[in-house]
């Protein structure tokens, strides 16, 4: 409870949020929410609150502007022990699929939430504990968990062994129809993709305040028709030989960071697993004389917001990586016209380079890419593969001022990289290319395919 300025008393439940840290012993071992059997999942809830359906404090409360009388709470503590332990046994010995908690919305808010992220659908048969009604049923918000499993590790559909209970609550579906039934009475049949679109309603709402308002539709509307992505490699990934990783001279790699850098500890790891060398290179060490880069076979620039993402504060220059190289660079570096130079008062203004994003916003999401035809020696015997990769930048709209060069960009193959949708294809569509790049271009090298960008 708490007085506000006005006067006026504003009540509220008291929330209390404990998270903990604990040491995983195999981190390959992990379950998510999203539904992934179809037609061959089967739903459990394992019910900590063993009947109880306590609607105090609930989401469903707040939305009636109630507060509840009895609120939801962990009575028997050795019995959450022992559900822990043996969901943990579970996921060891790989028998669940698919896992979510009911503490936020309640059971019918949580199946749906399942159903949403595995693009399928259910079909719910719950019978309501005694003296329970249909809301106390689905939106009480008790400890307990939804887990989908496959048939034949359901068991006898009552326990797990152990004294843990669970009850077999309705079926995975890959028909993407939502149907509820409650002591036998039908209560819901809709397609997953419209009750989805109702759900993500009011977020979509608040992002026209923070996106282009078209951007926001485009995903609105790619929702409905969503489906896993078509990934696939056109090679098969090994480890480095090992006659390289003992080697006692590798090539040297510069890993180049400043101020607001971020990434570099993973390039660094990922150049060491490839066989390289790598160093720890600040602009410090740099201006100072300390090291030259003479001596080094590559260079990489992280990502981050070096210096504040400025070209001229403070008399520095912005040093994010890929903006400073197409910025700065010759067409030795990066495709363009033949005499290159520094953007600018002076400089070549038809030189491509890297701008805000279309959506007008950072964008940190998953995506998909495919690696297409190019000189680029990074990606070589990679061509024609489609795989999921993480973007997060601001700044990542390829940008081609002069059509001749952008035309030849294409010419040359000198694009590896497109954002792809779902099917695998090159495509401008958001929030696949999720920044606005021309044809999907999310990367371009130098013709000799020593310079990715």
């Amino acid at each position: 409870m708490a007085a506000h300025s006005s006067g006026e008393v504003v009540k509220a439940p008291g929330n209390l949020v404990i998270s903990t840290y604990v040491t995983c012993p195999d981190i390959t071992k992990t379950v998510t929410p999203d539904l992934k059997l179809g037609d061959d999942g089967l739903l459990l809830h394992i019910d900590l609150a063993k009947g109880k359906r306590r609607l105090g404090g609930s989401a469903l409360a707040q939305v009636f502007d109630q507060v509840g009388n009895e609120c939801p709470d962990i009575d028997d503590v050795s019995y959450l022990k022992t559900v822990f332990n043996v969901v943990q046994n579970l996921i060891e010995e790989e028998l669940i699929s698919a896992g979510h908690d009911i503490s936020d919305g309640g059971l019918l808010v949580s199946v749906l939430e399942m159903a949403f992220a595995g693009n399928c659908g259910v079909n719910l048969n719950l019978r309501s504990p005694e003296n329970c009604s249909v809301f106390e049923t689905l939106f009480a918000e008790e400890l307990g968990l939804v887990l989908e499993q496959k048939e034949y590790w359901c068991g006898d559909g009552k326990t797990f062994g152990f004294g843990v209970s669970a009850e077999i609550i309705g079926e995975v579906s890959s028909s993407s129809i939502i149907g509820l039934n409650i002591d036998g009475v039908n209560h819901l049949s809709e397609e997953t993709s419209r009750l989805r679109d109702l759900w993500e309603e009011t977020s979509f709402r608040l992002e026209k305040f923070q996106r282009l308002a078209s951007c926001v539709e485009l995903e609105r509307e790619g929702l409905r028709s969503r489906r896993e992505p078509s990934w696939a490699l056109s090679f098969t990934p090994t480890y480095t030989d090992e006659k390289y990783m003992t080697a006692t001279s590798k090539p040297k790699v510069a890993v180049i960071r400043e101020e607001g850098s971020n990434g570099d500890r993973e390039m660094a790891g990922a150049f060491y697993a490839a066989g390289f060398e790598p160093w720890d290179i600040t602009m410090s060490d740099l201006l100072n004389g300390a090291i030259s880069l003479h001596e080094f076979r590559g260079i990489a620039f992280v990502g981050g917001f070096s210096y504040a993402d400025n070209f001229t504060s403070g008399g520095h220059f912005q040093f994010r990586g890929l903006q400073w190289l197409s910025a700065y660079g010759s067409s030795r570096w990066v495709p363009g016209p033949e005499v290159g130079g520094v953007l600018g008062e002076n400089g070549d203004p038809s030189q491509p380079r890297f701008v805000h994003n279309e959506s007008g916003r950072f964008e940190c999401r998953f995506t998909s890419v495919k690696i297409e035809k190019s000189p680029a020696l990074m990606f070589k015997g990679m061509e024609g593969s489609t795989l999921g990769v993480w973007a997060a930048h601001g700044e990542g709209r390829a940008y081609f001022p002069d059509d001749d060069v952008f035309g030849n960009v294409i010419k040359s193959n000198l694009a590896p990289v497109r954002y792809c949708d779902d099917n695998g294809n090159p495509t401008e569509i958001y929030p696949f290319n999720l920044n606005g790049s021309p044809l999907g271009v999310a990367a371009i090298c130098s013709p000799d395919g020593g310079i990715l960008l």
